[in-house]
């Protein structure tokens, strides 16, 4: 089992920034990819960014939503135990929940891959 813990959501004016973390415990070891998805009111849950491991833990690669493409970045410490989420030049339609989520196994981009979610953090950007 794989417990998530995200932080770091607020309120921020357009144009501003934002760093999300989150922090994995329990069998962290097995996990392959880990990333973020956000859900706004009255919309479904969609993917942001997503960081995945090779095999062997050595080398990771990264894969972003084109909404978010030059402005938000992922990155992790080595030990798969925390992933951020670093949120620039922010609009108001980046508010959402945003969810960390990691996967065993799967599709980086499908939310239905990814067997274990973070109860969410409220980001909100004012205009």
């Amino acid at each position: 089992q794989v417990q998530l813990v995200e932080s770091g959501g607020g309120l921020v004016q357009a144009g501003g920034s934002l760093r999300l973390s989150c922090a994995a415990s329990g069998s962290t070891f097995s996990i392959y990819h880990m990333g973020w998805f956000r859900q706004a009111p009255g919309k479904e849950r969609e993917f942001v960014a997503t960081i995945q491991w090779s095999g062997d833990g050595t080398t990771y690669y990264t894969y972003y939503a084109d909404s978010v493409k030059g402005r938000f970045t992922i990155s992790s410490d080595n030990a798969k135990i925390t992933v951020y989420l670093q949120m620039n030049s922010l609009k108001p339609e980046d508010t959402a929940v945003y969810y960390c989520a990691a996967a065993r196994r799967g599709s980086v981009w499908n939310s239905k891959d990814y067997g274990y979610w973070g109860q969410g953090t409220q980001v909100t950007v004012s205009s």
